[in-house]
């Protein structure tokens, strides 16, 4: 039953759109995922620099005079595609992404350096479905008396572990602010021969400020540089997303 209500959950979303920055794209969306327990760490970066890992055709976006990298880290739970419920045991995983935030013509969106799960199933499916460049790790996400802790690793050294509290009231970020830059994201881009793009669809964030510390992060591209300045960090409880299958952009 759990698994139905969530379902009907994640349909509800497309009754929400008022706050999104562009019209709902039209037809079927392709899957449906709840994402639970996040926690975004984001650090300012050099633009110049993201842009030379970018793909032509997208253009690095900026937010108070500086480009942003980001790790969400989060448990994705009753993935599904269109028209059918979850399969148990295969539909719930961790998840830990690497992200920067790109435009492409009037389009912002989210591009993913990595993607990250223990589930060797996951990763194959939505590298196949969305030519994302998706890796398998050892990832655990907790809780421990409020506090949620990350843990993750991947070969060569790849590694990203964190602990954070949450603070306030889970609210929607601000107009303007750089909570709503990073967060209220509806497409992301992928390469595939050519730029293609994916519509997103989720109703606006919930996030609380958060503090602690991320003790180790290597999960980033070599090339950019974090400097000492603490990362940004949010926690958000659920989300429900629907995403559209890849088109040219």
């Amino acid at each position: 039953m759990r698994a139905l209500d969530i379902a009907v959950r994640q349909r509800g979303a497309l009754r929400e759109t008022d706050h999104r920055p562009w019209p709902l794209r039209q037809g079927r969306w392709l899957v449906g995922q709840t994402w639970e327990r996040s926690l975004f760490a984001h650090w300012r970066v050099e633009p110049a620099a993201v842009q030379e890992l970018l793909p032509d055709g997208l253009e690095v976006e900026e937010h108070d005079g500086a480009a942003w990298l980001g790790v969400h880290a989060f448990r994705v739970e009753c993935v599904r595609v269109h028209g059918t419920l979850p399969v148990p045991w295969i539909s719930s995983f961790s998840q830990l992404n690497v992200r920067t935030y790109v435009r492409a013509g009037e389009k912002p969106g989210i591009w993913f350096f990595s993607l990250d799960t223990p589930s060797s199933l996951a990763a194959e499916t939505a590298r196949l479905v969305y030519r994302l460049p998706w890796h398998t790790c050892r990832l655990e996400i907790s809780e421990r008396s409020g506090r949620l802790e990350v843990s993750a690793a991947r070969a060569a050294g790849r590694v990203f572990t964190a602990r954070v509290s949450p603070r306030g009231t889970p609210a929607p970020a601000a107009a303007g602010s750089l909570e709503r830059f990073l967060l209220e994201r509806y497409c992301l881009y992928a390469r595939d021969g050519g730029l293609q793009r994916a519509e997103l669809h989720h109703r606006p964030w919930l996030v609380q400020p958060a503090v602690g510390a991320v003790d180790l992060n290597t999960m980033g591209p070599l090339e950019l540089a974090l400097g000492t300045e603490p990362p940004l960090l949010h926690v958000a409880a659920t989300q429900d997303v629907l995403s559209w299958a890849l088109e040219p952009a």
